[in-house]
């Protein structure tokens, strides 16, 4: 078994392969991970120099060829999701206090949390000329889609050298197998076993942080309200075909509540598991 770790995507990243050291493995290796690097250079909010940056920067950009993609797939979610998956909540996550990676938050309160912003903004994609236009006042966050999307393309690279795992602080993607998948709840590690697709996790019980103003802020934007989301759930985890998906679902069962999100789940075959406020442990959409 060949692994590489390392720091990506404000998060702690593993390359799994099956397979015997050899320079063909070690070069699957070396093309993920700088795959990964080179999506999170193009993708992030926290990069000025990135091309999302410059498109928030500037309200338009004739994009390359991924940030187009994603921005089309975040938009196509936002639509089949009634607007519970939404890519224009960049100013709602900053009045709430997200104004820097996370890793720096971590080390020290963040700004005050102001009112919310407002979300649903208007963005337009033009696949053949690669122009991207927001809104008046509007910005985007990829953060969990571009990380979704990453995965994805990592996973890609790497299966052409065997069976292989991608994880991304948690989300993660696999092509062949089957490898085993703990998954942390109240009652302890349930283990998921997968042969291919992927696997994300949303909820309030991370990437939480302390406001100057003392209060406690968490990363899951309401688009309806423009405030860290409520909810009678805590954590969502979805098993999907890929990681985008699985990043989309996981954001939007969670905003839909326990109620909702254990029919829609079913009603879409959504394999997934529910921590629910008061500590339950629940499973919809075909997963035992």
């Amino acid at each position: 078994m060949e692994r590489v770790a390392f720091r990506a995507m404000g998060t702690d990243v593993e390359l799994l392969l099956d397979a015997f050291p050899s320079a063909e493995s070690d070069r699957a290796l070396a093309r993920a991970r700088a795959e990964l690097e080179r999506l999170e250079a193009a993708l992030s909010r926290f990069r000025p120099d990135s091309e999302l940056s410059a498109l928030n920067r500037f309200g338009a950009l004739r994009a390359g060829r991924d940030l187009v993609r994603v921005t089309q797939l975040a938009l196509a979610a936002r639509a089949r999701t009634g607007g519970r998956f939404d890519p224009t909540v960049h100013d709602a996550l900053v009045a709430a206090g997200y104004d820097r990676s996370f890793e720096l938050l971590a080390n020290g309160a963040s700004t005050a949390a102001r009112a919310p912003a407002a979300c649903g903004g208007r963005v337009c994609v033009d696949a053949r000329t690669g122009e991207i236009e927001l809104g008046e006042g509007v910005r985007l966050d990829l953060g969990g889609i571009g990380k979704g999307y990453a995965v994805d393309r990592a996973c890609e690279l790497l299966a052409a050298a065997g069976p292989c795992l991608v994880n991304a602080g948690g989300d993660l993607a696999v092509r062949g197998g089957p490898w085993p998948v703990g998954v942390e709840t109240p009652q302890g590690t349930l283990t998921l076993e997968l042969t291919r697709g992927a696997i994300a996790t949303s909820g309030t019980d991370r990437r939480r942080w302390t406001t100057r103003g003392g209060g406690e802020q968490h990363h899951l934007i309401d688009p309806r309200t423009g405030w860290p989301a409520e909810s009678d759930l805590v954590q969502v985890t979805v098993v999907a075909g890929c990681a985008v998906e699985a990043e989309v679902l996981a954001k939007a069962l969670f905003l839909a509540g326990e109620e909702r999100a254990l029919t829609e789940a079913d009603e879409l075959g959504a394999a997934c598991l529910l921590v629910t406020a008061d500590g339950r442990v629940l499973t919809a959409g075909g997963l035992q």
